[in-house]
Formats: C-alpha cells, structure tokens, sequence
C-alpha cells in the first residue's frame, strides 16, 4: 500500500516545484519509514519551496496532550519556516498566512469519525483557497476503522459545530481525500482541489491489515484500540462522565467516581445490547 504522501513524493510533487506550499500537518504525517513530511518537502532534491507549515488541533508535533488546548505560531527550527496554528486565536487561514502561500498541501491521518477536528481544519482551508484563489492538494490516507462500514446518526445542520460542520453519519467510511471531494462538490465549498490518490488500499482494509506503524494522530489515540472504540466513546464528551483521556487507555473506557459499577453493568445488561456487556 503507498499513501498519497508517498505517491507525491514519487512523482506527483513535480508539477508545483514553481510554487509555494503550505503544508497542514502533524505528527502522523509520516512515510511507511516514518520520515516525516516536512523532511521530504525540504529535501533539495525534490526542488519545492515551502511557504509555511500549518498544525491542526494538538499542535504540528502533538504536544497538546488536553483536548481543548490552543498551539501558538513559531519559527520551525530545523527549516527556518514560520509555522501558523489553526488551533489558535484562528480556525481558518488567515490574510496573512495567505500571503506565504501559493498552494496547500494537506497530509493528515483522520479516525474516521465524524466527531473529529482535523477534517474541519482541512475544510477552513479549503475555504481559505476558494476565497483567495489558492490550490488545495490533499494526500490522501486510509480510513483506519475500514471503508466500508456506515455507523451513527446524522448531524443536524442547526448543530454543526467544528467538531462537526456537515450532515454526516458519525462512522463514515470515507479517507481524507474522499471526505475533501464531498465536502468541495456536495457541501459546496468549490475550491481547486487534487487528491492524490492510495495505490493498493482496499476498502475492506483497516489499521492493522496496513502493515505499517501505528504513528497517533493525535495524543489520545494511541492505538487500534482507542480509534475503533473512539466513533462511541467520544459521544461521552458531551457528558460530564470521563472517556479516559489521561489514561493509557482513552476512548476505551467510561466511567466517573460517583458511578455504581455494579448497578450501571446491571441496568445496562438489562438492556441487551448488541456487543455491550
């Protein structure tokens, strides 16, 4: 399997050498050998100029560990280039982020849910391109929990949110590039975009037949584990029950020090529900 990341370095890179790149990104960003995206679009000998890099919710290198934690903008101190937070006092590129950057480049690893930011962050700059008549390039990655099972309720528009800003089931199915064509043709965002397609992912596929390190795309999902509980778990936010963040095992369980164990497995037991004992 070659992620988009890998087909661009190979060869789709070629046609923007004249041109200036913002790259959103994390952590997770990385190649089979885990070398990081930001090494591969600095490498001289791909020849590309790199405007900015951008980070999602957690910060570009997911030092973020609190899920509600805002990243500040600094000087990368590898490649000298500014680095600009859209976890910030901005969720959306700003004018002056603009002026850096010819197109965008975007390589983030989703978790295939819809309760997610990173497919929001990659939206607002999808926005931010149509406005500024800008390209957006994403490359794409696979969906870990698979791409064929459809899970969850949809979101009503009067509750979008940037954890949720379209009318979509919670387990989705879709990769990254799948999610950017849907939200630019049937949401109507309208930008310029490119994907830059997988070779060799089947739909069926899901983390572990990847055959790749689990790198987490954000702190919390540390884990197979944590992303295939996380489409269920993570409705607990909206609760004052905790889902584990913290722990070496979020998004597996729930749980707070005023519950009865035994009195919430009975009344749940009770209920019979399909994999819930």
């Amino acid at each position: 399997m070659k992620i988009g990341l890998e087909v661009f370095v190979e060869k789709a890179h070629k046609k923007y050498k004249k041109t200036r790149l913002g790259v959103l990104c994390n952590q997770a960003s990385v190649d089979s050998k885990l070398r990081h995206i930001s090494e591969h679009v600095s490498d001289k000998k791909l020849g590309l100029t790199i405007g900015c890099f951008l980070g999602p919710q957690h910060g570009i290198r997911g030092e973020k560990q609190d899920n509600m934690i805002e990243s500040t903008d600094f000087t990368d101190p590898r490649t000298g280039v500014p680095v600009y937070s859209l976890y910030s006092n901005v969720r959306e590129p700003s004018d002056a982020m603009l002026e850096n950057i010819d197109t965008f480049i975007v390589d983030l690893q989703d978790v295939g849910t819809r309760i997610y930011t990173f497919a929001y962050t990659m939206a607002n700059c999808m926005r931010a391109a149509k406005r500024a008549g800008k390209k957006v390039v994403v490359l794409d990655r696979p969906n870990p929990i698979d791409g064929v099972t459809l899970e969850g309720n949809c979101l009503k528009p009067e509750f979008s949110s940037f954890v949720g800003q379209f009318p979509m089931i919670v387990r989705h199915g879709m990769t990254m590039g799948e999610l950017a064509l849907l939200f630019n043709e049937a949401f109507g965002i309208g930008c310029d975009l490119e994907v830059i397609r997988m070779q060799g992912w089947k739909r069926t596929m899901s983390a572990p037949q990847w055959k790749r390190d689990w790198v987490p795309p954000s702190p919390n999902v540390p884990n197979y584990y944590s992303v295939l509980t996380f489409p269920g778990s993570v409705l607990f936010e909206g609760t004052n029950i905790s889902e584990a963040r913290g722990t070496t095992k979020p998004f597996e369980f729930v749980g707070a020090p005023y519950v009865n164990a035994d009195t919430l497995a009975s009344e749940m037991n009770a209920k019979k529900f399909k994999g819930v004992y």
